[in-house]
């Protein structure tokens, strides 16, 4: 496990350090260590890892430990048993995590680092072929220059020069126009992957919800509530709840409630 997040050879993030934090502690302290939903948790179901292309794959990876928080929070406040549930949950932080969750379980969800999705933050989402075709060959660019120009300067900042969504929020009320048209595309395009995937829950969704930093925005709930008020019950869990979720997944561990799985 440690070498395959030393080589990045999922994905390429900050919670990659996780695992060598909490193994440097485990030996400092002699205390046992574990992780708890990593960004690479996969439970897709079988016709959600095929892309269209054969040799490529779709893949799971997302803001797992939050969703699968808010997960157990919304079944525990709905009151009713998670294994009946199917939830819709968006996680919309610097790049956004659209998941449909059946049971507990991420059985799809859009490729929250790069290539899936609607453009965020800092990321481009789901782009046209074509277009991804001319970006990268007729400037030459690196495999790492693309990734770098995808992952961290798309989105929100690629269009409107900053990833601080309150600095943008005070533009649209002073008159720009070109900031308030980027959002509002942004807006449009999480409305029709969450319409997506409530298509895929054939409308038996038991309920959306809406978490991570940009939920504490009420500009950007109002926007979306005007797409997605069809869809109830309707929950907001503004903010990131990684801190509750490490916690509460360990002492279920401790507990007896979950069984430690191995990595192989």
């Amino acid at each position: 496990m440690l070498s395959a997040y030393i080589s990045c050879e999922y994905a390429n993030h900050a919670s990659n350090l996780a695992a060598l934090i909490a193994d440097k502690l485990s030996h400092q302290f002699d205390v046992p260590a574990y992780i708890i939903d990593s960004i690479t948790t996969d439970e897709f179901i079988d016709v959600a890892r095929v892309s269209g292309v054969p040799g490529i794959e779709r893949k799971s990876r997302s803001h797992a430990l939050n969703i699968k928080y808010c997960a157990r929070k919304a079944a525990s406040e709905i009151g009713i048993n998670i294994t009946n549930t199917k939830f819709i949950i968006a996680h919309l932080g610097s790049g956004f995590s659209i998941a449909a969750v059946e049971g507990g379980k991420i059985i799809d969800v859009n490729d929250a680092l790069l290539g899936m999705g609607p453009f965020s933050i800092q990321r481009a989402g789901s782009l046209p072929i074509a277009g991804i075709l001319d970006e990268i060959f007729s400037d030459e660019k690196t495999r790492e220059e693309a990734e770098q120009l995808f992952s961290q300067e798309s989105g929100l900042k690629g269009y409107l020069g900053t990833n601080q969504f309150q600095e943008i929020e005070e533009r649209i009320n002073d008159g720009d126009e070109k900031a308030a048209l980027i959002v509002d595309a942004m807006v449009y395009q999480i409305a029709k992957e969450i319409g997506g995937l409530h298509a895929a829950f054939s409308g038996k969704t038991s309920a959306l919800i809406l978490t991570g930093g940009l939920a504490n925005s009420y500009y950007l709930i109002e926007k979306l509530n005007k797409y997605l008020s069809f869809i109830q019950p309707h929950l907001v869990y503004a903010g990131s709840f990684e801190l509750e979720a490490l916690n509460q997944g360990v002492l279920h561990i401790l507990n007896g409630k979950d069984t430690v799985k191995e990595y192989l």
